[in-house]
């Protein structure tokens, strides 16, 4: 068991750095849309495949639940608490990119949730990037932090799918029991 504690140590040191890095890329990017999107027309780049437009949001994708914003530092606390509790256990590398993306992601919002108007547990979230259209009626307005989580959360289901393992192991599969040679007796 003590081989197994640096690498531990690795996998919780890459959680947390990408966290941190998810989590001031977003609180810097939603400060300079605040400071300089504000009262202004949005700007068009890429030939308008994506707008910089300064919003704020008290729901989910597509203002979804804008009535219940109470009830997201909530369900941010839980995911917190239970990347925390995994992070016990971690070895694999890739587990603790997808997961330090969804931490820093979920602690990126929920500082808009805690310390923006209105109020704390009824913040509204800082949305600056809206692709295809200027006002977000194709695809929702977004920011870093959601897109930590949604690369995040990708990537999770990505290594669920393929069997890696958050203890860096892998399960394997009757493909793998045939490449071998067949199971062993």
């Amino acid at each position: 068991m003590p081989q197994q504690r640096p690498y531990t140590r690795r996998a919780v040191g890459v959680l947390v750095g990408m966290g941190l890095v998810a989590l001031v890329l977003d609180q810097v990017t939603k400060h300079l849309a605040v400071v300089h999107l504000a009262d202004r027309d949005p700007v068009r780049l890429l030939g308008g495949a994506v707008y910089l437009v300064l919003t704020r949001n008290s729901g989910a994708a597509f203002s979804i639940g804008r009535d219940y914003t109470f009830v997201f530092p909530l369900v941010t606390f839980v995911v917190v608490g239970w990347i925390l509790w995994m992070a016990r256990r971690l070895r694999s590398l890739p587990w603790a990119v997808a997961l330090g993306l969804v931490l820093g992601g979920a602690l990126g919002n929920l500082v808009d949730r805690l310390l923006r108007d209105p109020g704390p547990f009824l913040g509204h979230v800082v949305d600056f990037i809206s692709v295809f259209d200027a006002h977000g009626r194709v695809f929702p307005v977004f920011n870093v932090a959601d897109s930590s989580l949604v690369c995040g959360v990708t990537l999770a289901i990505l290594l669920e799918l393929t069997g890696r393992h958050r203890d860096g192991t892998r399960l394997r599969t009757p493909h793998d029991e045939k490449a071998r040679g067949g199971p062993e007796p």
